[in-house]
């Protein structure tokens, strides 16, 4: 192996020893303490600790970098305390989870590190984010983040490198090639040469380096870090390694040749660095000793630390607080001038108030500057807030929502608009399983609004109608609002972006130029959690949202002679059960309208908290009406089937009559 010191100073050698050392001494450590049954689960980086370790040597403590399961370099040479890391293992209260997630899905903004999740492209979007911010700020960092060769194979990392290359993003896509995607051979994973050869597509600069050679990761890290600094730019890097241990040290390595094995033994970055310096007389083997005694007494000393903290008692409330970051909310009155306006404007008017309110918040989203978005809802933003704050997107919705939680971890407010709620789907995984769970795994939130135009009504057909809110309201971690009305919708949203966790604002498309009301110029907030009673009665409960409440309303007007409660939810989560148990035990019989289908709606829900709740109190079944359970069709005539709106009056007067 040619090491090459360039004008690295003796100092500087040895302290690279000493950061690729301790990782090693670490995972020596686990592994003893596996096999004596003391540690439950371990991902080995033996053999590719050089790449974390170089990274982590070159970057400043204050840019952020995302690691791997294998990368435990990046988190000791961010001089976290050992016994906080050994806590976070043995699922202690005092590593970074409080015992809700393992090794090293975790992340700290006390050490600028943002932890994986195990779907893993998605951390690549987030780093496209991180650097956005960090280009807005103006401020020269970096951000690099990890993958495997596996994951390069998923849509979350070509869509974050092409972002990356057209927002020109100070992004260091790190890929540790080590052979094997659990037992999958590279050779089953892609048939370019190297992954490098990826970057071309990009128009990304791209380099392959050895990730056995402490130096030269060093050293050809450092020029690149000046480089993008300079002229900020992406870059891909390939960086050729071997695990030498299992996935996990329960899968194994048997499923590797051992040819390959010895290949790669005879090439570990630990004992050639450190033959290295003792032949070019920078490390004797006294120094060698003493520093392994240090780093060793260091980790029994802290292994032991651990050993003396108590077990995790489960909590209910801890648990449940810690779901969303805690929100007080801030309620901003408003004027008495209003004007008559729609929900189109509305929305638009609430959108441009925020984000005057808040210099830190961006919006994004597909054709959403110049061209004001798909229904113009940001028409002129541009003129007003510049590009840099109102961003035009690749068409790559998963990267461009994990983006958004870049941006949040690095201290701005994101607005995503999707073009329509349909095309969520591709977004999904990264709203689901990172923005909504990221508080409760590491305390960190995600300041993170996402649009959705939805519903029927317009004839646009089953990619383009779809009302999808009961995706988001079965995962904790998110928050649902649902407007019906123009002044609810401006209101809404404005405390929808104060609001630090994250939430899905769906906008009916149908409503949007349909629906009129005199809404205050000024801003203002409403509250989460507060339904609105629209219309009071003593017969029935309705409860609806979104047009649904319309379609209730022209119904009310058609028959005068039924009285009524009909409750606007307006937000989905949290819901205002007080409003709901209230009314239905005032009126004994409770009517669900909802523009989704029936399986597996928010009405099902809706339907068992009143049976669970307000039992004693009914005279009837509580009723639900949706749309048909198939795909929402294009036809005017097969439209107006698939929508609930002609057989709500049938089952309302069927419940009054029960």
């Amino acid at each position: 192996m040619n090491f090459d010191r360039k004008k690295l100073t003796d100092d500087t050698l040895i302290d690279l020893y000493k950061r690729i050392l301790k990782p090693r001494l670490i995972e020596e450590k686990m592994l003893i303490l596996i096999r004596q049954g003391k540690v439950s689960k371990w991902f080995s980086g033996i053999g590719q600790e050089a790449i974390a370790c170089g990274i982590a040597a070159v970057l400043d403590k204050d840019e952020y970098i995302l690691p791997m399961h294998r990368n435990l370099g990046v988190f000791t040479g961010r001089d976290i305390p050992l016994h906080r890391l050994f806590s976070q293992w043995q699922g202690k209260a005092n590593g970074f989870t409080k015992g809700r997630d393992r090794s090293f899905h975790f992340g700290t903004q006390e050490f600028n590190i943002v932890g994986m999740i195990s779907h893993l492209g998605p951390q690549l979007g987030v780093a496209d984010g991180i650097a956005l911010a960090n280009k807005l700020k103006k401020n020269g960092k970096i951000t690099a983040v990890f993958t495997g060769e596996g994951a390069t194979s998923e849509g979350d990392f070509h869509e974050a490198l092409n972002i990356a290359s057209v927002w020109e993003l100070p992004v260091m896509f790190v890929i540790e090639n080590n052979g094997y995607g659990l037992s999958t051979p590279t050779n089953e994973q892609y048939r370019c040469e190297n992954l490098a050869d990826k970057g071309i597509g990009y128009g990304m600069e791209s380099h392959i380096i050895d990730g056995n050679n402490i130096l030269e990761v060093y050293n050809k890290l450092s020029e690149l870090k000046a480089e993008m600094i300079a002229d900020p730019k992406p870059v891909l890097l390939e960086f050729k390694t071997f695990r030498m241990r299992g996935h996990e040290e329960a899968s194994g390595t048997k499923y590797v040749p051992q040819e390959l094995m010895d290949l790669w033994a005879v090439k570990d970055p630990v004992d050639n660095y450190k033959k290295y310096l003792e032949e070019s007389g920078v490390l004797t083997a006294e120094q060698d000793a003493e520093i392994r005694s240090a780093i060793k007494a260091e980790i029994d000393e802290n292994w032991a630390l651990v050993q003396q903290e108590p077990e995790i008692v489960a909590s209910y409330d801890e648990e449940l607080n810690d779901v969303y970051k805690p929100f007080q909310y801030e309620e901003v009155t408003h004027s008495d001038v209003v004007e008559n306006i729609r929900l189109i404007d509305a929305i638009s008017n609430g959108l441009r108030q925020s984000m005057e309110r808040y210099p830190n918040s961006v919006i994004m989203g597909q054709d959403i500057a110049e061209y004001g978005g798909a229904f113009k809802i940001t028409d002129g933003f541009v003129a007003q807030f510049g590009k840099e704050r109102v961003i035009n997107t690749p068409i790559c919705e998963s990267a461009v929502v994990s983006a958004g939680m870049g941006l949040s971890i690095n201290g701005y407010k994101a607005i995503v608009e999707m073009q329509f709620a349909d095309f969520v789907s591709t977004g999904f995984n990264p709203i689901v399983n990172l923005l909504a769970k990221s508080h409760y795994r590491w305390l960190e939130n995600a300041d993170v609004v996402v649009r959705m135009p939805c519903g029927g009504g317009t004839q646009a057909g089953p990619f383009h109608s779809q009302t999808n809110e009961a995706w988001f309201t079965k995962t904790p971690g998110l928050k649902v609002v649902y407007p019906a009305f123009p002044y609810d919708a401006k209101g809404l949203l404005n405390t929808a972006i104060n609001d630090p966790n994250p939430v899905m604002f769906f906008e009916h498309k149908q409503l949007y130029r349909s629906v009129y009301q005199d809404v205050p110029t000024d801003y203002y907030t409403l509250p989460f959690g507060k339904a609105s009673l629209l219309k009071e009665g003593k017969d029935i409960t309705i409860i609806s949202f979104g047009a649904g409440v319309h379609w209730a309303l022209e119904t009310l007007k058609n028959h005068s002679e039924i009285s009524a409660d009909l409750l606007d939810l307006r937000t989905l989560q949290p819901l205002d059960t007080d409003a709901i148990f209230a009314s239905a035990k005032k009126t004994g019989k409770v009517i669900i309208l909802q523009e989704d289908s029936m399986f597996g709606g928010v009405a099902s829900d809706i339907s068992a908290m009143i049976m669970e709740n307000c039992f004693e109190y009914l005279d009837g079944p509580v009723k639900r009406v949706s749309s048909l359970d198939s795909p929402i069709p294009f036809t005017k005539a097969l439209e107006d089937q698939y929508l609930p709106k002609g057989r709500f009056e049938a089952a309302l007067q069927e419940l009054l009559a029960y």
